[in-house]
């Protein structure tokens, strides 16, 4: 198998994480490509026509994108459980799309400072953008805390991908502040040895 990928890519290392937890990761190779919505760059559209990231090829020419699809097929064919059955599976989910929509949201803000010139960047969008994150964060906070110290699952793996991406990219906004469980949670689960091989670079 083949990931076109990016180091930086909050989504990429959603399954790289996943990759290293269930043992595949030997499996992979690594073709590094990304670009952005003004420019493709070395995005990987040969094989996926929306030029995204992450996306896995097979070895019979088929392509797999979007992080959730990969995810749900690597955890299908290690028979590795991370998305569990019965009740959990439905929440396993919905912390996965939880998390998903914290970056879907960090990386607009991203954006909209490094891709908008700045005579026309609008301030109240962004702030906007930190309004769902800062919400999702006080939810995951006050309700969520029993289940994060739970079986590992793909909700724990894309959450904490997605504090990460916070660290990388909007650490002055110090979502820890008021939040002591999720931090804690999140030192312990960033300490992991799949966390720790994934760790983005600076920059």
């Amino acid at each position: 198998m083949t990931l076109y990928c990016s180091h930086t890519s909050p989504y990429v290392r959603k399954v790289m994480v996943l990759a290293h937890e269930t043992g595949l990761i030997d499996q992979i190779a690594l073709v590094i490509g990304s670009g952005t919505p003004l420019e493709s760059g070395g995005a990987p559209i040969e094989v996926n026509p929306l030029g995204k990231v992450p996306t896995l090829a097979r070895a019979d020419g088929s392509a797999l994108y979007d992080s959730r699809v990969i995810c749900q097929y690597l955890d299908a064919r290690a028979n590795a459980g991370l998305y569990p059955e019965g009740q959990r599976r439905w929440d396993t989910l919905t912390l996965e799309a939880t998390a998903d929509g914290i970056l879907d949201a960090a990386l607009l803000m991203v954006y909209e400072t490094r891709l908008r010139p700045e005579e026309i960047r609008f301030a109240p969008f962004v702030e906007g953008q930190w309004a769902k994150i800062d919400r999702a964060l006080d939810v995951i906070e006050a309700r969520w805390m029993a289940y994060l110290a739970g079986p590992l699952c793909i909700g724990q793996i894309a959450l904490g991908c997605a504090l990460g991406y916070l660290d990388l990219r909007h650490a002055a906004r110090d979502w820890r502040a008021t939040r002591p469980a999720l931090a804690q949670w999140d030192a312990r689960f960033a300490a992991r040895e799949s966390m720790r091989a994934t760790q983005p670079p600076a920059g």
